[in-house]
């Protein structure tokens, strides 16, 4: 099976057209949305569309938690860019569309790839997998060998390697895309990147390909139309700075 690994698009369709015009040559089965399709972004209703047409097998982020959060009135509203952009999200969604967030999960295993999907790390929806302390402690709270997540909108894999005082943890980052081949008595954590606001100094949207026959991930990074998304931000009158970030890739 071949799987199309989507993160953190955040609203910005611009991005997520790109990263599907990019995609479809590559061939994929399946869409997995690692989670935060909302927040920060000027598309909010574009995007759920585009996702929901593919068919996306969509996870739960910390920002459509903070949404349905502020949906059921159980979250303090405070002035932050994140309230700004989600309050503003809020108010343009429809009752069906929040009604198919309500039905993401946090966290899915999948038999048939033999891989979990969370947001955050293995073991949680908002811990960041960022570091290869963090790897390593997610590592230890989780027994499985193949993980999939998102949230640090920074592409990477955390592998573990045997040794003699047991596992050691390995990490590599993709700031220019690449691939990687799971070696065979290895657990992994494999991380797309972000699709609508990379964090590592590259702006162009991040996605993945796995490959479950041949255990190959596969990092692409894919320029698109910038200056599109940061004048619908701007129209929308969301903070300046979730324009300006975008074209600095942070």
């Amino acid at each position: 099976m071949r799987l199309l690994l989507l993160s953190d698009t955040h609203a910005n369709q611009p991005a997520l057209e790109a990263v599907l015009h990019d995609a479809a040559p590559r061939r994929f089965d399946q869409v997995i949305h690692l989670g935060d399709a909302l927040g920060y972004g000027p598309h909010p209703r574009e995007v759920l569309n585009t996702l929901r047409d593919l068919n996306a097998v969509c996870l739960l982020g910390n920002h459509e938690q903070m949404l349905l959060a502020y949906v059921n009135s159980k979250r303090e509203i405070r002035e932050s860019v994140v309230s700004a952009a989600l309050l503003w999200q809020l108010g343009r969604l429809s009752e069906r569309e929040l009604a198919w967030v309500r039905t993401w999960r946090d966290g899915i295993d999948d038999p048939n790839v033999g891989a979990r999907y969370r947001h955050g790390t293995p073991v949680s929806l908002d811990a960041y997998t960022d570091s290869v302390p963090a790897a390593r402690e997610a590592f230890a709270r989780w027994g499985g060998r193949l993980g999939f997540v998102g949230h640090t909108h920074v592409p990477a894999v955390y592998a573990t390697l045997n040794a003699p005082v047991g596992e050691w943890v390995k990490q590599q980052a993709f700031p220019e895309g690449g691939s990687y081949l799971l070696p065979p008595s290895a657990r992994v954590i494999l991380n797309p990147g972000s699709v609508g606001q990379p964090r590592d100094g590259n702006p162009h949207a991040s996605y993945a390909i796995y490959d479950s026959e041949h255990g190959y991930f596969e990092v692409f990074r894919v320029p698109y139309d910038v200056v599109r998304t940061q004048e619908a931000v701007l129209a929308a009158e969301l903070p300046p700075v979730l324009a300006t970030r975008l074209a600095l890739g942070r």
